[in-house]
């Protein structure tokens, strides 16, 4: 599998598996994964579903960050989305366009001290929000940011979605 930099390995992409859609053999004009992060970083809300204690789904928007591999939020530590993700860490999450979509299924998990100062920053500056009166509980962990670890990602493209959508499978 090629990798992208040092740490970080390109996800291998295929087709969709959808009997009766018609998508075509092969994997020519599959999207390349570059075309994922670029709407990864750049959506500005994301949908995330977590999965409630009931079993049931709970989704809601956040704000978040593609870095390093990963999808990066913070929320409260007695949300609805951080009690589910303590119970149970499989999540979903999407990009705000659905014609250019980009579906992520991952594990959640508490994101350590070094990606949070990464993540405060950049997050000031794409939001222009000012974190600076949550900084120290977010830095001493006592309020989490999550970081979701993709397993599997799905591109669909809608002015090209029988021949470009596209399926990727991270290595675990």
């Amino acid at each position: 599998m090629p990798k992208l930099e040092a740490n970080i390995v390109l996800p291998k992409p295929s087709r969709i598996a959808a009997p009766g859609y018609g998508f075509p053999k092969g994997t020519k004009g599959l999207l390349p994964w570059s075309w994922a992060e670029q709407r990864l970083r750049k959506s500005h809300n994301y949908w995330i579903t977590t999965v409630k204690p009931d079993h049931t789904p709970h989704t809601m928007v956040v704000w978040g960050l593609w870095q390093d591999g990963c999808f990066l939020f913070s929320t409260g530590s007695q949300s609805r989305k951080a009690r589910n993700l303590a119970q149970n860490p499989n999540c979903i999450v999407c990009t705000e366009h659905a014609n250019e979509a980009v579906i992520v299924e991952g594990v959640a998990e508490i994101a350590d001290v070094p990606m949070r100062r990464k993540f405060l920053p950049a997050y000031e500056r794409k939001y222009k929000f000012d974190m600076s009166t949550m900084k120290d509980d977010i830095l001493s962990m006592k309020e989490p940011v999550f970081a979701v670890r993709p397993r599997v990602a799905f591109g669909l493209w809608e002015k090209y979605f029988q021949s470009r959508s596209t399926r990727w499978k991270f290595d675990a």
